[in-house]
């Protein structure tokens, strides 16, 4: 399981490709909302590399739910450790 830092580098460079920024202008405290007015079919995108990226299925909900990047990369890191344990069942 990747480190809290490398799951944020990995969602940070996901969201710049897609958003065509530069990775140190996504930051922890960004709304993809308010910040870059990002459309559904953006953040498809984001979820659906970011799916392919962690070996992870992600629920829209998941996507839409978290308020700014640091939010999502928290739910993701739950996400992945909840992943985790259900596979070593």
């Amino acid at each position: 399981m990747p480190t809290r830092e490398e799951l944020a580098l990995v969602v940070r460079t996901t969201i710049s490709d897609v958003l065509g920024t530069e990775v140190e202008e996504v930051q922890e405290h960004t709304s993809l909302l308010t910040d870059y007015g990002i459309d559904s079919l953006e953040l498809m995108e984001i979820g659906s590399r970011l799916e392919r990226a962690l070996a992870l299925r992600i629920a829209v909900e998941d996507l839409t739910g978290a308020e700014d990047v640091g939010r999502a990369i928290d739910l993701l890191a739950l996400r992945l450790l909840d992943h985790r344990t259900a596979a070593t069942r």
